[in-house]
This record gives C-alpha cells, sequence and structure tokens, in this order.
C-alpha cells in the first residue's frame, strides 16, 4: 500500500505488507529534526480526514515523547485550497516550523500565504505530498521547504539499489527519475524476493510464511526485514529539502 496511515498497520494483519516507513515514521523524524536546531514552537496544518489525521496523531506523540505540545492548529478541507483560516490561526502563534499533512495544491497555497503574511516558520511536509508535485507548484516560493522521505534520493549514486534502478529505468528509456518510482521499484523487489523464497509450489500461504522468515534483507543498501507478528518492512526516513 502506498500510504503511512497507521489505520492499514494496527490493528496486525496477516495479509497486509508494508515496505516504506509509516507517517508515525516520518513526523517522528521531522519533529527530532525542528527541535535540533533550537525549534520548539511547532504548529500543525493538516487536511481534515484520515490522512491528515494520522499525520497529526505522529506529530502529538513526538511532541509528548520530549515534553513538548503543538502550539497551534490549522485545518484544510480536502480537495479545496480554503486555507485563510488556517493561516490566520497557525501565524498569530508565530511557530518555528510548520508540519503539513495535507495535498500538494493547499499546502502550496498554504505556504504562500503564510509567507506573505511575514512568517519566518520552516516548512516540513511528509512525503505522500508528491515532491515533484509540490516543488512545481511552489515555484520560486518553494525554497526552504523540507519534505521527508521514505525511500532513498532517486538521482543519487552512493546507494547501490538507487544505481540499480537508474540502470533499469535508462534500459526503458525512463530517465525522469522520481521517488514514487524509485518506492514502486524497491515494493516490486521486496514482491519478487518473497516468491523467490517461497519456491516452486507457490501457494497463498506459502507466500505469506516466506515473507516472515524474511529478517533484515539487503536490496542494496535498502534493508528490509519481517516475522509473523510484525509487518512493517522499514523504518528509512529521509529529510530532502526544496
Amino acid at each position: 500500500p502506498f500510504t503511512g496511515a497507521e489505520l492499514l498497520r494496527s490493528p496486525f494483519e496477516r495479509y497486509i505488507f508494508h515496505v516504506r516507513a509509516s507517517y508515525y515514521d516520518e513526523t517522528e523524524k521531522i519533529v527530532e529534526q525542528v527541535v535540533s536546531i533550537g525549534g520548539k514552537n511547532i504548529a500543525v496544518f493538516y487536511q481534515n480526514d484520515s490522512y491528515g489525521q494520522a499525520g497529526l496523531k505522529g506529530v502529538q506523540i513526538a511532541m509528548q515523547k520530549r515534553g513538548l505540545k503543538i502550539s497551534a492548529l490549522g485545518t484544510v478541507e480536502r480537495n479545496t485550497a480554503k486555507v485563510e483560516q488556517a493561516v490566520k490561526t497557525i501565524n498569530a502563534a508565530k511557530p518555528d516550523a510548520v508540519v503539513m499533512i495535507s495535498a500538494y495544491t493547499s499546502i502550496a497555497e498554504f505556504v504562500r500565504q503564510m509567507q506573505k503574511a511575514g512568517s519566518t516558520a520552516t516548512f516540513y511536509n511528509v512525503s505522500f505530498v508528491g515532491s515533484k508535485a509540490l516543488a512545481d507548484a511552489l515555484g520560486k516560493d518553494g525554497v526552504g521547504v523540507a519534505i521527508s522521505q521514505v525511500v532513498p534520493f532517486p538521482w543519487g549514486l552512493a546507494v547501490p539499489v538507487v544505481r540499480e534502478y537508474q540502470r533499469l529505468s535508462a534500459k526503458d528509456g525512463h530517465t525522469d527519475y522520481d521517488f514514487g518510482a524509485m518506492e514502486g521499484f524497491l515494493v516490486a523487489k521486496v514482491f519478487v524476493e518473497g516468491l523467490e523464497r517461497a519456491g516452486r509450489n507457490l501457494t497463498r500461504e506459502g507466500f505469506i510464511d516466506a515473507m516472515e522468515r524474511m529478517r533484515d534483507v539487503d536490496l542494496g543498501g535498502f534493508y528490509v526485514g519481517y516475522s509473523p507478528t510484525n509487518h512493517a518492512g522499514s523504518k528509512f526516513v529521509d529529510l530532502t529539502i526544496i
């Protein structure tokens, strides 16, 4: 599943396997980053649905762990860009950072209006926003906006599995690399690894059993691991910036 939502992770489900880290993992990394550079005043702008609520809960957990409270909350309805009230509420709190869990269109509008209102906050997104779409929507206003990622940087050369992804993509004439395709490539590798371990007499239960025996598997610098009680394969989170 292309989601970090807790809804599909808890309670545990035998027939769902996750490759990407959860939204809780992503928001923990973001809060850790903000606090490490001296920020304590953190606000949250989120889409008013289960996706937004999952991200908000993740920020709350990360803040509570550090004895901190969210300074302001602002919401936007799904498929709209009506952010005026959220801008007013959040800007009044003069946050050091704003964690944003929404679609790229409403986030772009929110960032622009916050900047226009004189905010000096740093803006952070979770990976689901779509990095390229957000960067394109923000244009020159996007400089300095951060996005957490759950896969290695697709344009890098340091990680072996990224080089493999680039080589095979280029072979098919695709050189416009992106995070979504990188994730799809890793998911395919995990699936094929499970099939190979299940052997020739493939059954549904045999495949699940084989997946659950995959402990700390190296896909080329990106590691996944499963067990009969844990189907969250990776906790990898990296931070990127426009």
